[in-house]
């Protein structure tokens, strides 16, 4: 017989099947409780850990590492509240079908209610907002109970990372001692568990329903179809698919500027960037009229579209991998749940089906050259603008990013800015954001956990209030030499409210709504170990964005603007475009 602890071993089971399955990131906040779950993944050679303070920041900054691995990471934290900072995240991972696995410790069960020290009720904290939940149970060493941990182990990552993408939730209760010398029980010397493998699981690869053979039949049908697609982590072959459904059918592409459509090497000559400024003018709408609607991946970012679909009769379908109905308008027909590149491989294959009209081709051009006349516009505007605002450091940043990047969006206006003005490019950018749930919190950790296990450079667009609001996540920054530029856009406080009718009423906007801080940003980056420069002209923008390329830590670019005058020049733009097709039906 042998001695152990048996937290202990019921812990390194625990880990020891998920590595086997191919999990290789945990994120660990200290604490006591937790002490079974952070020695077992810490003694696990497969894993890699990571220790970050605060719980909040940790979560987020595992989803950025799961979004850029495509697999699961685990999260390990102590009982009470510290369970409760991590929901910000789960939320966020939630909506967006992040894969996280998240092990909370616990007190014994006995102790809940009875106003015992760091105890809260734990059990399914997080209901409304994920995937699959287990309470662990008291660790026991009957060869029936270790298999059961075993089986929840196996259970959590095939629900996270294939059938049911999304965070999930293991509490563990565990009752003292922790400590592996801290002997409990005797197990046999010869006790072997078998483990199963990545292999033995199920792929959720999404067969080709009847639903779309019906879809693809109205598709043939259409004459002025548009395609939607929407942020998401799509397969690498889907930019060539969808590019080939659109020259087959004659449908253009509006593609979010998150969609990661507008970038890479793929044809973009369907590709329209400039869609939100088309649909702010009453004059383009009148000639804009299609008869059927594709929308691929997630909830656009765009109001202006989104207000068009929401006044159009237009059939919509969603195509999305697990059929979620990302349809704030409440328009869509059905969702199918289909991977999209294989909904396109699908549509492509009905050769017979689909003809180019002269009618399609008509369509298409229209929607090309409008797109080509706003791209005009917008540059011809920008070019006259003063820098630094808002939209001209959209512009400035696409142009200084190397030919491969990383970029992740803040949430508020900056996402926005990138959706209203970076235009078609063909440089390799991967976009990233938080628009699940579309909070400003644990945008900065996001950014850390993405540039942290990517080779790729990664640059952060945030705004001031998102970047004050995840300060303390510089800290991670600082301890693994996390080499994440920071585009830090300083509008002194809400900016995105100006765009509300509040604005209107000064007294209680500038008081409530905008919330102008004054902080100096730069004494905390320095303290933070990171680099630090205040942006004044376009030309030390790029200077210093080629500078912190090679930066072995984080850098700040703090470029300070005026929300109001930067709102004037978006205006301008769109006044500009709707003017344009004022003048051309007047012409007429």
């Amino acid at each position: 017989m042998k001695k152990i602890n048996k937290n202990i071993l019921w812990s390194t089971i625990f880990f020891e099947q998920l590595a086997k399955l191919g999990v290789k990131h945990v994120c660990i906040s200290p604490g006591s409780r937790s002490t079974p779950l952070t020695l077992a993944a810490v003694y696990n050679k497969k894993l890699t850990c990571l220790k970050i303070i605060d719980e909040r920041s940790s979560a987020f900054f595992a989803s950025g590492i799961a979004r850029t691995t495509g697999k699961p990471v685990v999260l390990i934290c102590t009982s009470g509240t510290a369970t409760a900072e991590y929901y910000p995240a789960i939320i966020e991972a939630y909506q967006q079908r992040i894969p996280l696995i998240v092990c909370t410790a616990d007190r014994p069960p006995e102790l809940v209610n009875k106003g015992a020290n760091q105890m809260i009720n734990q059990k399914n904290l997080y209901a409304n907002h994920i995937r699959f939940f287990a309470d662990a149970g008291l660790p026991e060493t009957s060869r029936k109970k270790l298999e059961s941990i075993k089986r929840i182990a196996v259970q959590s990552f095939e629900i996270s990372a294939l059938t049911n993408k999304g965070p999930v939730h293991i509490n563990f209760p565990f009752e003292k001692p922790f400590e592996p010398e801290s002997y409990t029980d005797n197990i046999p010397l010869n006790l072997e568990l078998k483990y199963a493998t990545r292999e033995e699981l199920n792929g959720n690869i999404k067969s080709v329903s009847k639903d779309s053979e019906t879809l693809i039949k109205l598709i043939a049908k259409a004459e002025r179809g548009l395609i939607i697609v929407g942020p998401d982590e799509y397969n690498k072959k889907f930019p060539r698919l969808i590019n080939a459904v659109s020259n087959k059918t004659g449908f253009p592409i509006f593609a979010d500027g998150a969609s990661q459509l507008r970038f890479g090497t793929s044809s973009k000559k369907n590709v329209i960037a400039n869609y939100d400024a088309l649909l702010r003018s009453e004059y383009f709408l009148k000639d804009f009229h299609p008869d059927i609607i594709l929308h691929f991946g997630r909830t656009i970012t765009s109001k202006g579209l989104e207000q068009f679909l929401e006044n159009n009769y237009a059939p919509k379908y969603l195509i999305n991998e697990f059929g979620d109905w990302f349809d704030p308008t409440g328009s869509a027909k059905n969702s199918l749940a289909m991977k999209p590149f294989l909904f396109c491989q699908k549509l492509l294959e009905a050769e017979s089906l689909i003809k180019l009209t002269t009618e399609k081709k008509r369509w298409l051009k229209f929607l090309t050259t409008a797109n080509s006349t706003s791209e005009k516009i917008k540059s011809n505007i920008f070019a006259a603008s003063v820098f630094p605002n808002e939209p001209k450091t959209i512009n400035s940043l696409l142009k200084n990013l190397p030919l491969k990047a990383n970029v992740m969006l803040s949430n508020s206006l900056p996402v926005r800015d990138f959706d209203f003005f970076a235009s078609n490019l063909n440089k390799k950018i991967t976009v990233f954001h938080n628009r699940g749930a579309s909070g400003i919190d644990g945008i900065l950790s996001t950014a850390l956990g993405i540039a942290y296990c990517s080779k790729t450079p990664t640059v952060l667009l945030t705004g001031d209030l998102a970047f004050y609001y995840d300060l303390t996540s510089l800290l991670t920054a600082k301890q693994y030499n996390i080499p994440l530029i920071i585009i830090l856009v300083n509008n002194n406080g809400g900016g995105i409210f100006q765009f509300l009718p509040i604005a209107k009423y000064e007294n209680v906007f500038e008081q409530f709504f905008t919330m102008p801080h004054s902080l100096s940003f730069k004494n905390f980056v320095k303290e933070f170990g990171g680099n630090y420069s205040l942006i004044k002209k376009q030309i030390v923008f790029e200077k210093q964005m080629n500078k912190s390329l090679s930066a072995k830590n984080f850098s700040v670019l703090e470029i300070k603007t005026d929300a109001k005058t930067s709102l004037q020049l978006r205006k301008k733009y769109w006044e500009a475009v709707s003017n344009f097709y004022k003048n051309k039906k007047a012409a007429k």
